[in-house]
């Protein structure tokens, strides 16, 4: 099987075999291949209302590769989830009609609260023990974050979107290079309102692990490890605490978008982005309460994947 998960900064693919049905519960996805590409979808979206015609030639070109490689692996099931950016655009059809002519499937413009519960699924299958439920999960994103409240067992208890990704807070606010204080002090006082507007909704301040996911988190996650190098596996289920989240997020801010370029760990697409990314990260664990954040490499794109277990849902 095949998902794709596309949202405002990235679009990503992962290609697996399912687990047999009577394995467990906890018995992993068999990953045959997994790609990301930095497409920004979402570019000016928050402003225009619009997805740009060259953000939407970005992804065909990205999506025309993937399906090659579905093809090539001879997936049986493709399921596509599209987010913020193309639930927020006026011409979402535009993009939708791409798909289809490209995929020869059609994307599935998801709910903010089906993007937070296919995070939630794909988060908590395989943390330590030492990760203890209740789970509050975050997935920060290009246009929105995610917070999602539940436990494996008991599966998803509350669960909300709202629009403070790090694509949309720096186009509202962090225009200088590096950002101003002033600048910092708006994206902070709207990334606030919003996390505590989430955590009144969900009961994110009762939960006892906080997980985080996405780009922003696991590159934050890297660099608060001092790893030289991009590693998946070494940052997968890391435990950082709240004053390496804060001294990396003051580090990025203060840095120029060349010098957050020359580091090691760095996506390329992501170095103007990351400050706002880990600055939401820092308010959520601020506002919540939580002294330490747990990184998981596996998120929605994994959720999707298992939706299409056949005895899912």
């Amino acid at each position: 099987m095949a998902s794709i998960d596309c949202g405002t900064n990235s679009i990503r693919l992962l290609v697996a075999d399912l687990p047999d049905p009577f394995a467990g519960a906890e018995a992993p996805l068999v990953d045959l291949s997994r790609r990301m590409e930095i497409v920004r979808l979402g570019q000016g979206v928050d402003r225009t209302g619009r997805l740009a015609p060259e953000a939407i030639e970005r992804t065909r070109v990205a999506l025309a590769s993937y399906a090659a490689e579905i093809e090539k692996l001879g997936a049986e099931r493709v399921r596509m989830c599209a987010t913020s950016a193309s639930r927020d655009a006026s011409n979402a059809g535009d993009f939708r009609a791409m798909v289809e002519r490209t995929l020869g499937v059609a994307p599935e413009v998801v709910t903010g609260d089906e993007e937070a519960r296919l995070s939630f699924t794909g988060a908590v299958r395989g943390l330590p023990a030492d990760a203890k439920a209740p789970y509050l999960v975050v997935d920060i994103g290009g246009g929105s974050t995610e917070f999602v409240v539940g436990t494996r067992e008991g599966g998803v208890e509350a669960a909300i979107s709202v629009d403070i990704g790090c694509v949309r807070m720096t186009e509202r606010h962090l225009h200088g290079d590096p950002p101003g204080l002033d600048e910092i002090a708006a994206a902070q006082a709207d990334i606030t309102a919003a996390v505590d507007r989430a955590l009144e909704a969900v009961p994110g301040r009762r939960a006892a692990t906080l997980v985080g996911l996405a780009g922003s988190v696991t590159t934050v996650v890297a660099l608060a490890e001092g790893l030289t190098e991009y590693d998946p596996e070494r940052i997968h289920h890391a435990r950082v605490s709240y004053d390496a989240v804060a001294r990396v997020t003051a580090d990025l801010l203060g840095k120029t978008r060349e010098q957050r370029l020359a580091t090691p760990v760095m996506h390329p697409g992501r170095a103007d982005v990351i400050g706002a990314g880990a600055l939401v990260l820092q308010v959520i664990m601020e506002r919540a309460g939580m002294s330490s954040v747990v990184a998981s490499e596996h998120d929605i794109l994994d959720g999707i994947a298992w939706s299409l277990l056949p005895t899912a849902g």
